[in-house]
Parts: structure tokens; C-alpha cells; sequence
């Protein structure tokens, strides 16, 4: 340190304050990532504060502020890259405003999701959930921490007064059922998502719109899947069974459209040529399986990011938009070598 020598063992606040030559307050404001800092001076903060290896004292710092600095993040499950993606989005935004995550998973069990809810209490400064769940929409309700603030990520509640950020699933099957339609296909297979999914509902809903409003000349096959490969190989091995194949098949997500290309791989049934294929999501694999996959672009980790910062504006009392506002991206139609006309090359 310039002019003299500090115990690294005691560095406090007040020696990265002093060595940079700005307030406490400034220090503190720095460190937990708040907005009201200028560039330069959080640059200068940051740098003191590695070069004296000073660590704050995380209970002193949640006693003082009543912050944990940690978020809590309540999602159905971990597995597949939807998941993947969301957490990446959460995850950078958190890391630039030095957030830690708490995270929980309740592999689709509502119990389980209740349990999770009530486990942050006291544990965390705000929560991001997401919930499914079609049914019994009040069960979240119940469960949440009062008072806490909180985001909801593709979740159905009729009556709330929390942020939601969700995507326009029924939207995005309608654009892409129009676009298999529009290319000439008339048979279209669809594998829906979970029963009680509320995502799945509405896909299958646009699914449905769409064929009704193109008229008598097309014709839907529904199959279940349960937006996984497995789900998806069988739905592809059904069709397979059922001996004269659709012109396409949608998937209600990217995850089941790969499971059902496998399975007709297997079959040696040639996609587009024999039967176009389309999922949702526009996971990262789907650009790089042979052939590429037509889909529904839901930007997955933007959908995280945005969540994460309207969360932080909740906390930090920036809360500009009228209590439970609803922002809801609209899916963008990625065309690929998976949906093109069978005339074509």
C-alpha cells in the first residue's frame, strides 16, 4: 500500500476506502455491484480491493445491510439445455453485480417445489421461479415468501402481482405450423409437451389454431411427449409403426425433435426428403445436427438475463413498471435444412 504497509490479515472497508480515496459508502456501493457507481470509480474500487486481498465478512455484511447477497433460483428441473441456457443468462448478469445463486431444483413435484420455496426464506434477497404447472396455479401462490421480491419465468398465475417475463408459445406454433403449411406439407405430426405444462398447453393450442385456420385441406396427428429425447424417439418410432409417415412432424420443443430425427435415422428414413422435421427453442445443438434443425428462436439466456435485472431492479428499488407487469418475448422463425420442400435439392 502507497505510503505505508497494512496487515493483510486485518484489511477492513475502511483501508480500501482510504487507499482509493473515496468514501466507505462508495466502497460498499462498489463491491455489491450497485448502479449508482461511476464506471471508473468501481474499476478503481475493484482494483484496490484485489490488490489488498480484501474480503468482506459476509455475516458482518448481511447483519449491517440485512442482504445475503445471494438469489435464489427455483426451476423444475436442471437437465437439457433449456435449462442450461436460462442459467447462463441469470448467471452472467449475477456474476456482474456480484450476486451469488442459490438454486433448487423440484424435478416437477409440486411438493417438492413447496418445500424449495420455503427453504429460501431468510436464505435469500429475491427469488426467480419458474413453475409450469397448468393446474392448480394457486399452489405457487401459497408457498412463496412474502414480501420478498420476485420474478416468475414462464409462469401461469390468472392473479398475481409479480413480474412476469414469459414466452408467446402459442405464437410460435402458429408461425411455425403456417411455415410447414406454406412449403407445401398438409399431414403434420405433432409431439406435445407434458399434460400439465402450461408451455406445452399452449403450443399445442397454436398447433391446433393454425391447422384450423388454414381449413379442411390439413390434417394434425398428435402424439405425447414429455419434452425429452426419450419422448421424442418414441413419438418418431410410433409413426414409424403406424406405416404411411406425415409430410412433417413438429415437436413441441428442440429436445424431442432430436429424439425423433434419431429414430428415423435408425429407420433410414431421410429428413427433409421423406419427412420434414421442426422443433422449439433453438437450442445450441439444433444448428449443428445433420440436417440442421428447423425451430422456434425463444433467445433462452436472454430470457434469463432479463429476469435477472428485472429481479435487481425490484431490489434495489428501481421499480419503474407498474407491480406485476408482464413482458413476454415473441419465438423468431429459424429456417433450416430440416423443413425444406421435398422438390428441392
Amino acid at each position: 500500500m502507497e505510503g505505508g504497509e497494512v496487515n493483510k490479515a486485518a484489511i477492513t472497508i475502511k483501508d480500501v476506502a482510504r487507499e482509493a480515496r473515496v468514501s466507505v459508502a462508495t466502497v460498499s456501493r462498489a463491491l455489491n455491484g450497485h448502479e449508482n457507481v461511476a464506471e471508473p470509480v468501481r474499476k478503481l474500487v475493484l482494483e484496490v480491493a484485489a490488490r489488498l486481498r480484501y474480503t468482506p465478512h459476509a455475516a458482518a455484511r448481511s447483519l449491517s445491510s440485512r442482504r445475503t447477497n445471494t438469489i435464489g433460483v427455483v426451476l423444475p428441473d436442471l437437465y437439457g439445455e433449456f435449462f442450461s441456457e436460462l442459467m447462463r443468462g441469470i448467471d452472467q448478469v449475477a456474476r456482474e453485480r456480484r450476486q451469488h445463486l442459490l438454486v433448487s431444483s423440484y424435478h416437477g413435484d409440486q411438493e417438492q417445489q413447496g418445500a424449495a420455496l420455503r427453504a429460501m426464506r431468510g436464505r435469500v434477497d429475491g427469488l426467480l421461479v419458474l413453475s409450469p404447472y397448468a393446474e392448480s396455479p394457486g399452489f405457487l401462490t401459497d408457498n412463496l415468501p412474502q414480501a420478498l421480491p420476485t420474478v416468475l419465468i414462464n409462469t401461469y398465475l390468472p392473479e398475481q402481482d409479480h413480474p412476469v417475463l414469459s414466452i408467446d408459445d402459442h405464437a410460435g406454433a402458429m408461425a411455425m405450423t403456417r411455415h410447414l403449411l406454406d412449403v407445401g406439407h398438409r399431414r403434420i405430426a405433432f409431439i406435445s409437451g407434458p399434460d400439465l405444462n402450461f408451455d406445452a398447453r399452449e403450443r399445442l393450442r397454436g398447433f391446433r389454431d393454425a391447422l384450423a385456420a388454414f381449413g379442411a385441406d390439413a390434417a394434425g396427428i398428435e402424439l405425447p411427449g414429455d419434452f425429452d429425447e426419450a419422448s421424442g424417439h418414441r413419438a418418431g418410432q410410433e409413426l414409424l409403426a403406424a406405416g404411411a409417415l406425415p409430410d412433417a412432424v413438429f415437436a413441441a420443443n428442440d429436445m424431442m425433435a432430436l429424439g425423433c430425427l434419431y429414430a428415423f435415422a435408425q429407420a433410414g428414413v431421410r429428413v427433409p426428403a421423406d419427412v420434414a422435421l421442426a422443433g422449439f427453442d433453438d437450442i445450441p445443438l439444433a444448428r449443428f445436427v445433420h440436417p440442421s434443425l428447423t425451430t422456434m428462436q425463444v433467445s433462452i439466456a436472454e430470457l434469463g438475463d432479463k429476469a435477472m435485472t428485472r429481479l435487481l431492479q425490484l431490489m434495489d428499488g428501481n421499480n419503474t413498471e407498474a407491480a406485476g407487469d408482464k413482458q413476454t418475448l415473441v419465438p423468431r422463425l429459424i429456417v433450416r435444412d430440416s423443413s425444406k420442400p421435398r422438390n428441392e435439392p
